[in-house]
């Protein structure tokens, strides 16, 4: 059945970064429309009332399907195009990419980038100000521990949730990635971490996140680097 797919995104979200990955290592093609959020332009919020990113637009036999947000997108995906699936093919590692998942979209993110991505990132999209240091140090401490965490994690595992590649790994790379775009991530004092993303950086699903570019942020210059 032919589908034609439409990704709605901002390119530095990590929600929107996720859905992209899985997309790309399930090779459907979509075409992607950069939202920029924060204005609420009416036909956007007519897809998502909530004015959130991502939302995946599904065109067949003249019928259209609206899925909005990461978790929902992620699970039809998962649904719909089950090969290869992303959350794995055992209940115990079904569970744990689960869990990882929701470790890094909300954990992560109120612990991480609610400092760092608030103070690199939105005050410089809403011209809020300079970044402020306190809350850079503390987003810091905040990623170091994380990244401990996932050194555990890979020490005693091929990938984050198991033996096989999941969407807790794309949740997790998709929200260093954006970190890494502004060059917060220590990865020399992790090197697990930095061996499992050099792994998931070299899969083709993820070069179109490497050439994401945005007006007024320039990437450190690692981050398109697969030999950083």
């Amino acid at each position: 059945m032919s589908v034609e797919r439409t990704l709605h995104h901002f390119p530095l979200d990590p929600a929107s970064r996720q859905v992209r990955l899985a997309l790309g290592e399930k090779r459907l093609a979509f075409k992607d429309v950069s939202e920029r959020v924060w204005e609420q332009k009416p036909e956007f919020m007519a897809l998502n009332p909530s004015g959130m990113t991502p939302v995946l637009v599904e065109m067949s036999k003249g019928e259209r399907t609206v899925i909005c947000e990461n978790r929902a997108i992620l699970e039809h995906l998962e649904e719909t195009a089950p090969e290869p699936p992303l959350l794995g093919r055992e209940p115990a590692e079904r569970a744990e990419a689960r869990r990882l998942m929701q470790w890094f979209d909300r954990k992560f993110d109120n612990e991480v980038n609610a400092l760092l991505l608030r103070e690199k990132m939105e005050k410089r999209l809403f011209g809020l100000g300079a970044p402020e240091l306190s809350a850079l140090r503390r987003g810091r401490d905040a990623l170091r521990e994380h990244l401990k965490y996932m050194e555990n994690l890979l020490a005693e595992r091929d990938w984050l949730a198991g033996r096989r590649l999941s969407l807790g790994d794309f949740a997790a790379a998709a929200h260093l990635s954006v970190i890494d775009y502004f060059g917060d991530v220590p990865w020399r004092d992790f090197l697990l971490v930095k061996t499992w993303y050099v792994k998931l950086k070299s899969r083709p699903c993820f070069r179109p996140l490497l050439s994401d570019r945005w007006p007024g942020m320039v990437p450190a210059g690692h981050y398109d680097d697969l030999d950083f």
